[in-house]
């Protein structure tokens, strides 16, 4: 670590005493790059400023603080064992906290305090490391004095410096450590010495999650709190005119109700209360202008922009007169419905508010964001926002809103009610009433040559931007969300052609939307990887075969492609009534290929078996990452199999599980996942597995029956 690179005495300070005791080791962004937003971060977020720490208490004990939130992802432990390979600490002795919101901790992929978009272990891979190795030298630096050695002569194990016969454990040091001088350049292991890194490792929150006593946003409570739900409008864009009261203040147990600019809350003692008060409030409202909001008249109108010019997202040669002029071509539309995100733990977020505090404890991917929203409702600085990350009972994008939706809400009623209040969203709350992955429609022409191979390459795309109106919006270059066309205009089928254009259109209306796991990728995937599928099977080619013809020159897609195919037995024989496809896709940094194994029951798709491989660079822990393609699997199926959003009269049809299914535990496919052993840089594991599996699928099904299905969720045709 370079010397321009540390903080000074009194940044690293001021940062120590976020989190006190024992020896504390600040880390930094050494160069990292951020991506560019339309509103940049408080210079306090610049690269030179500590944004996460490692305690070591003599007790022994090594407590490392995230910047990020543990959703269910694994980076409660992965994380820690990047610092683990280098401080050589007890593994059992490792502890974590999340750590407060503050501008020290803001993250080098967003510059500022987030979770998202599966960056966390690559952008975190080189600094967790360097603060373990500059902790270890320091610790050896106090030991050598201690002992009165060389600090060469010293040696860690297992938690203690070890010079000759003598030995003193981290504890026993910290504090003399922590006197020291920060090193201004530490040696990192060669991977080659790794230890830790690359070695399959069980999760460290495990544990409390068994036995009950981790704490979730909804597990908050004490002295004083109260229970809020909102009534919500029933269109999106409505308006209360009025309303009254004086039925929910009839039910027992409810305090107050209050309007709030997302509708009307009703406060009471518990859960129960508050709903059965908001189920008896009498509210009038003006529907607005999305009371027609209509999903068949939506498409309809996706239809008719994909057949013209959009905002051109990449451009080369002139596509359109090829196709034009050749003796083959092949057209389809493609198109998928908005999604709900469905997490298990419904949204929720607990406010206390005094004349010189908020306090916050909810379940965030973006503390900044949701520290900035409190501030400006309250009329207090920033850093009069405490705000409390509990674990997150899963999110997917859902609680990253870049309008602070829920925790805008909760400080709303807070602060009307003038108590401490709990705002709970009920499932059908957020299913009705909250953020989508947009729908979207795809409108592709391909020429095809004489070896069946592309030759140009058309392709329109038309769907809300979910980038354009936040504080991301400065991504949206040219008119064009790269979130929206991601995995089309950068895919490898398409950036080789001499003539290919991908236009995309984004049109706006009342509907809410936000990222959903794998964000465009997750859409794109689908249409892309059934394409070539078409274009195999009108070119009488293996769909494996096909695919390597295309990916030439790309070794990590054909390294993930062929190591799926030899594991799933591509070609061999199947059951009677069984059939296989196959699928490959890079997203945030990493390659997936799946071959999903499917049949029809009861006029139904079945996916018996998904061979998985990935390769994401360096694998960290190798048993997350399985979990990782297992979980986007299960909920990329969800989604391929049975999810969907619609409307009708600007009401979302669908309201609890039973309407918006998730995959149930007889329907999971056994997955065998395969992990490419690398040395690139690492990649994001939470979100690339799931753009592969809906294709997988759905070319399983061609290969089964002859049905191509363009549409999710996929539906076969009755006979």
């Amino acid at each position: 670590m370079n010397a321009e690179h540390l903080p000074s005495r009194r940044t690293f300070l001021k940062a120590s005493a976020l989190v006190g005791g024992g020896l504390v080791v600040a880390f930094v962004v050494p160069g990292g790059k951020r991506l560019a937003f339309a509103q940049e971060a408080p210079a306090a977020a610049a690269a030179l400023t500590p944004n996460a720490f490692l305690r070591i208490g003599a007790d022994d004990s090594v407590t490392v603080l995230l910047a990020h939130s543990e959703m269910g992802q694994g980076i409660w432990t992965t994380l820690p064992m990047l610092i683990a390979e280098e401080l050589d600490a007890d593994w059992a002795n490792f502890k974590v906290e999340h750590a407060p919101a503050a501008p020290v901790y803001a993250s080098i992929a967003f510059g500022m305090q987030g979770t998202g978009g599966s960056t966390t272990t690559w952008s975190e891979f080189d600094r967790y490391r360097q603060v373990g190795a500059t902790a270890r030298a320091m610790l050896v630096q106090a030991a050598a004095a201690r002992f009165g050695v060389d600090a060469s002569a010293c040696r860690t194990e297992n938690g203690a410096v070890i010079a000759g016969d003598r030995r003193a454990t981290y504890g026993e040091l910290a504090d003399d450590a922590g006197k020291l001088a920060v090193p201004t350049d530490v040696a990192l292991k060669a991977p080659a010495d790794w230890k830790v890194i690359g070695k399959p490792t069980r999760r460290l929150d495990t544990p409390e999650k068994i036995n009950g006593s981790a704490v979730f946003g909804m597990d908050i409570q004490f002295e004083g709190l109260k229970t809020a739900v909102v009534a919500r409008a029933p269109v999106f864009g409505a308006t209360v005119k009025s309303f009254d009261p004086a039925p929910a203040l009839a039910v027992p147990g409810v305090r107050k109700v209050v309007q709030v600019p997302s509708g009307v809350a009703v406060v009471a003692d518990h859960f129960w209360a508050a709903k059965k008060g908001r189920d008896a409030l009498s509210v009038d409202w003006d529907l607005g202008p999305n009371a027609g909001m209509d999903s068949a008249r939506q498409l309809a109108q996706y239809r008719e922009l994909a057949k013209s010019d959009g905002a051109n997202a990449a451009r080369k040669g002139d596509a359109r007169a090829r196709i034009a002029t050749a003796a083959k071509t092949i057209e389809a539309e493609y198109h998928v419905p908005y999604l709900a995100h469905a997490a298990m733990e419904p949204l929720n977020c607990t406010v206390r508010i005094s004349a010189d505090q908020c306090e916050l404890w909810v379940g965030t991917q973006f503390q900044t964001i949701e520290q900035g929203a409190a501030a400006a409702i309250t009329g207090l600085k920033p850093e009069q926002v405490k705000v409390h990350t509990p674990f997150l009972g899963g999110a997917f994008g859902r609680r990253a809103t870049p309008g602070a939706d829920v925790v805008t809400e909760a400080v709303h009623v807070a602060k009307a009610a003038g108590l401490p209040v709990k705002t709970v969203w009920t499932r059908e709350d957020d299913t009705q009433g909250g953020y989508y992955r947009p729908m979207v429609f795809e409108r592709a022409r391909i020429a095809l040559g004489d070896d069946g191979l592309p030759l140009a390459w058309d392709h329109v795309l038309v769907g809300q931007s979910i980038m354009a109106g936040t504080p991301f919006a400065g991504l949206v270059k040219d008119g064009v969300d790269g979130s929206s066309v991601e995995g089309v205009n950068n895919s490898p089928y398409i950036t080789g052609l001499a003539d290919h254009r991908v236009d995309l259109h984004s049109p706006t209306n009342g509907v809410p939307v936000l990222w959903w796991r794998s964000v465009g990728h997750s859409q794109n995937a689908f249409v892309m990887e059934s394409l070539v599928d078409e274009l195999a099977h009108a070119a009488g080619q293996d769909p494996l075969d096909y695919r390597r013809a295309l990916l030439k020159g790309h070794a990590r897609h054909l390294g993930v492609l062929n190591l799926a195919a030899e594991k799933a037995g591509w070609g061999s024989p199947l059951p009677a009534g069984r059939a296989r496809g196959i699928a490959v896709h890079e997203s945030f940094g990493s390659y997936v290929a799946q071959v999903a194994e499917v049949s029809v029951q009861d006029g139904a798709v079945r996916v018996h078996k998904v061979t998985c491989a990935i390769d994401c660079g360096v694998a960290v822990n190798p048993l997350m990452i399985a979990a990782q393609m297992e979980s986007g699997i299960a909920y990329g199926l969800s989604a391929a199999l049975q999810g969907k959003i619609t409307f009708k009269d600007g009401r979302v049809q669908q309201s609890n599980y039973h309407d918006y299914p998730s995959l149930r535990l007889p329907e999971m496919p056994e997955v065998d996942t395969h992990v490419v052993a690398s040395s690139e840089k690492p990649g994001g594991v939470g979100e690339p597995g799931l753009p592969p599996i809906a294709p997988a699928v759905a070319n399983a099904v061609f290969a089964l029956n002859g049905q191509r299905l363009r549409v999710l969720p996929l539906a076969l045709a009755k006979a």
